[in-house]
């Protein structure tokens, strides 16, 4: 069984109540980043489905595709199993669908996969990406030397180190003690 977050819960409880299975609208908790996190987190797992919405009913839109279709989000029929509810095929069928959600696996929707989540790249001329490619130097860098690059102070250079390069880009910082450097931090070369 799938270990699901409380807002996971939350959005699959709510939508197992509404008709079709709705899965919108979000808790109001939960907004712009987060949203689009959880959801595609969601989708990949095959939790929730992303279906055209039927506007004329009045299906709540969780996105636009290129050429203006409404798209919302529908709980499947394993997301429904994963909160411990028996999927009826005929009420939890996506809107559009032409099987019941069960039928989606992990790597499908029954929409392209436009909507899923981009990997984060750094601005270019930002002062992360300067970090970046001091880190990505072959010889590293140091926290003074972070500091004078980038005017910030060394609590800041180990949260932009620890918070946006290992926990948002998912990059893997390495140190080593250096005798005539201190710490040297370094990125592996791309």
């Amino acid at each position: 069984m799938t270990k699901l977050s409380d807002t996971q819960l939350l959005i699959l409880s709510a939508a197992a109540q509404r008709p079709g299975n709705i899965a919108l609208p979000l808790p109001t908790s939960l907004r712009g980043g987060a949203a689009a996190k959880v959801v595609g987190a969601m989708i990949a797992t095959g939790l929730v489905a992303e279906v055209e919405a039927d506007l004329r009913r009045g299906d709540p839109v969780w996105r636009e595709t290129g050429d203006g279709q409404g798209i919302t989000l529908v709980a499947t029929g394993a997301g429904l199993a994963a909160i411990g509810i028996e999927p009826d095929t005929a009420d939890s069928a996506p809107i559009g669908a032409t099987e019941p959600p069960s039928a989606y696996t992990a790597t499908e929707s029954p929409v392209e996969d436009e909507a899923a989540p981009k990997a984060r790249t750094p601005r270019e001329g930002t002062k992360q990406a300067t970090l970046i490619a001091m880190l990505r130097a072959p010889d590293g860098a140091t926290i003074e030397e972070i500091m004078a690059a980038t005017g910030w102070q060394p609590h800041t250079v180990r949260g932009a180190m620890a918070g946006a390069l290992k926990k948002k880009l998912g990059l893997e910082v390495a140190s080593e003690k250096i005798e005539s450097r201190g710490r040297v931090y370094r990125l592996p070369a791309t």
